[in-house]
């Protein structure tokens, strides 16, 4: 294990001084001075170079290795957007100044919600939400200000159990009741004769995942979306998963009134960590008025920020969103253009079947021979002497890689989920199915102690995951 700085900190070791040039005896109070001194590490620059040095090596980055994390687009992101994003011009800006002195990032912002229509086929857009639940939880709330402002009470959300596991709970979260629809067995894709049959006058709206969780995208969308809209329903689009799809169809054509989409997943952010993310919400333009306030609105040559509007669901974030995710989405977009982000999801796309095809005949595929940018594997038929996909994932760690999603979508036994993104090569791939193949199949059968000693060689063997999901120790004693 690696020392902590407190831990390699030696008294003869005077790394740090501390000056100052303001009299603070004469100006802090007694009662507010420290009674014990910092407590600071003392250690040399140069051990403490190296002790952050080798404890960025002990990360799993997409800088170092391949990143399949199913459902989350874990891709590469080009480092130029990183230095659009650190530009003193945009990142000095205070949302306190001025109005006349931000015209700057209020036009990036104008331009990123026009460009957004223009790729999902929405009216209008609020880039406010901080990530794709909040998104979702934006968008459920307009819904519910639609309803209550026509006087309808709907107070129920369909969700399929395809769907990405936040859609229950931001509808839940939002006030909603959720209606449970079981999809179909061979693809998990929505039923129209089971929506049929438990879409009644309180149904709000129906939330679709699409792609959904199998990769696989809705064959019925058309027969969907009028069903819905018959029963004076709304149409909800998890747009989560919007990178196999970009530039090729679009949301709004297949009839979603309201959707949100990943900014941090799509559009060029460093993904995971807990954030910062961005989860813009697209609506039909009979929805706008309920869209979060403030509003970036253009009057004739000048960008203004609009609290003023009596329908709104009000104010979901401080200030204008996380502007700096925003500005790498922008930037993304106009450098790549309708062509480029169309060729994004061909390659996300052709990247998914590629490897698919490659585990197909070995190992279970629940939802058939194609996907788009993900698929599911079950290899549950294959374990024997109580082999899990646990055990799998923790063995991945051992040949360097970041284990994909497990045990998502819960409707598949002992899932494996990979997304392999558009920005992978072929070698790459090909040696992550190699390695796979040989653990599930070779490695499952002849060496079983060692699938459930892993990981062998990490900085941390495996851990009793309940105790520490419950339990956890979060500071060092």
């Amino acid at each position: 294990m690696e020392k902590l700085l407190n831990e390699l900190s030696s008294e003869c070791q005077s790394a740090y001084g501390v000056e100052c040039d303001v009299a603070i005896d004469a100006q802090v109070p007694e009662n507010l001075k420290r009674g014990i001194p910092l407590g600071l590490p003392s250690i040399t620059e140069n051990d403490l170079l190296r002790h952050f040095t080798n404890l960025s090596k002990k990360n799993y980055a997409l800088s170092t290795v391949f990143y399949p994390l199913g459902s989350c687009t874990m891709k590469y992101n080009p480092l130029i957007n990183e230095r659009i994003a650190k530009n003193d011009a945009f990142n000095n800006v205070h949302p306190y100044q001025p109005i006349e002195t931000m015209q700057g990032t209020l036009e990036v912002m104008y331009e990123l919600e026009k460009d957004l229509c223009e790729i999902t086929g929405m009216d209008t857009f609020s880039l406010q939400q901080a990530a794709g639940a909040h998104g979702e939880f934006a968008g459920l709330l307009v819904i519910a200000k639609y309803f209550k402002s026509i006087r309808q009470k709907r107070k129920k959300i369909i969700v399929p159990d395809s769907a990405h596991g936040t859609n229950p709970a931001s509808a839940a979260f939002a006030g909603f009741e959720i209606v449970p629809l079981k999809s179909e067995l061979d693809d998990g894709s929505v039923s129209h004769d089971k929506l049929k049959e438990v879409l009644t006058s309180e149904v709000a709206a129906l939330m679709l995942t699409v792609p959904n969780t199998l990769g696989i995208f809705e064959k019925n969308i058309v027969k969907i979306s009028k069903l819905i809209h018959d029963n004076g329903s709304l149409l909800y689009y998890d747009g989560a998963n919007f990178n196999a799809v970009m530039g090729i169809v679009r949301p709004g054509d297949m009839g979603f009134d309201v959707m949100h989409i990943n900014l941090h997943k799509t559009f060029s952010t460093p993904h995971g960590g807990g954030g910062p993310g961005s989860g813009p919400i697209g609506v039909k333009s009979f929805l706008e008025p309920f869209l979060p306030v403030p509003r970036v609105e253009k009057k004739k040559d000048k960008y203004v920020l609009n609290y003023k509007k009596l329908k709104s669901i009000g104010k979901l974030k401080a200030f204008f969103g996380n502007f700096p995710v925003i500005l790498r989405a922008y930037a993304y977009v106009k450098a790549l253009g309708g062509k480029g982000l169309k060729n994004v999801s061909k390659q996300a796309v052709l990247n998914a079947n590629y490897m698919l095809a490659k585990f197909k005949d070995k190992i279970n595929v629940p939802a058939g021979n194609r996907c788009m940018h993900e698929f599911v594997l079950s290899p549950k038929p294959l374990f024997k002497n109580d082999i899990r996909t646990i055990d799998i994932a923790k063995r991945l760690l051992d040949y360097g890689y970041y284990a994909p999603t497990i045990y998502f979508p819960l409707i598949v036994d002992e899932a494996i989920m990979i997304e392999p993104t558009e920005t992978e090569s072929k070698e790459t791939l090909d040696k992550f199915v190699n390695v796979v193949n040989k653990i599930i199949l070779e490695e499952s059968c002849q060496e079983l102690q060692k699938l459930k000693d892993a990981p062998i060689n990490t900085p941390v063997r495996r851990l009793n995951e309940v105790e520490a999901a419950r339990k956890p120790i979060l500071k060092w004693k």
